[in-house]
């Protein structure tokens, strides 16, 4: 149990950022303990990304290639990566909280008996004591989400069962390549003893992917908007806004509960994490619950009637007001101003 491995996903031909990211705080947690980076890599001609892999730390690509595992199914990828875990026996195991992750990672949990937490939002190693027993862990694997609808943050441990499992959602990790690759070796794995045909029972005839028609997580300004906004129709202002600074218009989750704005828009625990160069809080408080999901923007500015509310201590700049004087205003002057 020297070891991490994380589980790479792949779309069309390309890493997933969730992927990436994870490897990216493995890559931390395994300096660390002192032990290795690995990564599991399935799919059907997908051993051009090796090289990427290490790019971001792993120094072991565990390799499973077939042309029937082209897209996801479940029964061979659960057969492929349980096989790898009981063999290799990591401490640790990550997935993304996606929906290739969320239904993959439980049942190998399940097989394997061990610990899962779903939809972290961070991971840290720290150690635990166990009063009754007299016992202390070291180097547990804390599994940080929010819980009870983002209202705490939980902590949980896994102290007795490996590896501990963790899923984690995309992008409330940072993605960071190394200048270099580290030096890797690859486990091909011989897929003749771990899958049959019986794991395809399930045939994939047709996909059908619809493009994401809200994408707030690359925009590089975002205006964002809170149940002190006051109402949908106030929302137009936000969007008019974002449309002259061409940025993003999100949302609190408050906003969303209220109607104001759709949950695709949604920035916090419970929703999307970004990290824009310039992210605008109209009419937000200022909770955890939703700066943890922006906290990291470069600059932020925030509108707010309330001098005390949270978010101004966050913010660069705290502008204080009614929004619909000086929303306006700031639209009049970016267009009169920009070229």
């Amino acid at each position: 149990m020297n070891n991490i491995i994380v589980f790479i996903e792949t779309e069309n031909g390309k890493i997933c950022d969730v992927s990436l990211e994870l490897l990216t705080k493995a890559r931390g947690l395994s300096s660390q303990l002192g032990c290795s980076l690995e990564a599991l890599l399935i799919g059907n001609e997908v051993n051009n990304l090796v090289q990427e892999l290490a790019s971001y730390g792993a120094t072991r690509i565990h390799l499973a290639q077939d042309k029937r595992l082209s897209n996801y199914l479940t029964l061979p990828f659960s057969s492929i990566a349980i096989s790898l875990f009981r063999k290799e026996q990591p401490q640790i195991a990550l997935f993304g909280a996606t929906s290739v992750g969320r239904d993959l990672a439980p049942r190998v949990s399940s097989a394997l008996g061990s610990g899962l937490t779903a939809d972290c939002t961070s991971l840290e190693i720290g150690s635990h004591t166990d009063a009754k027993a007299g016992k202390t862990y070291e180097n547990l694997l804390y599994q940080i989400r929010p819980a009870f609808g983002g209202n705490i943050i939980a902590t949980i441990i896994n102290p007795d069962c490996r590896p501990q499992m963790a899923t984690v959602r995309e992008g409330v990790m940072k993605r960071e390549p190394l200048s270099k690759p580290v030096e890797y070796t690859v486990n091909n794995i011989d897929l003749s003893d771990v899958i049959s045909n019986v794991d395809f029972v399930v045939e994939i005839i047709e996909r059908q992917i619809e493009e994401r028609k809200i994408d707030i997580k690359g925009s590089p300004v975002i205006i964002a908007g809170g149940f002190g906004v006051g109402s949908k129709e106030n929302f137009k202002l936000l969007f008019e806004l974002a449309h002259v600074l061409g940025g993003e218009v999100g949302a609190s989750r408050a906003a969303v509960d209220a109607g104001f704005a759709d949950h695709a828009r949604q920035i916090g625990q419970t929703g999307v994490t970004v990290r824009p160069k310039l992210y605008i809080a109209v009419g937000i408080s200022g909770q955890i619950q939703h700066t943890a999901g922006m906290d990291q923007s470069a600059m932020v500015i925030s509108i707010n009637n309330d001098p005390s509310a949270p978010i101004n201590q966050l913010a660069d700049y705290a502008i204080v007001g009614d929004l619909n004087e000086v929303i306006p205003r700031m639209i009049k002057s970016y267009k009169k101003n920009s070229k």
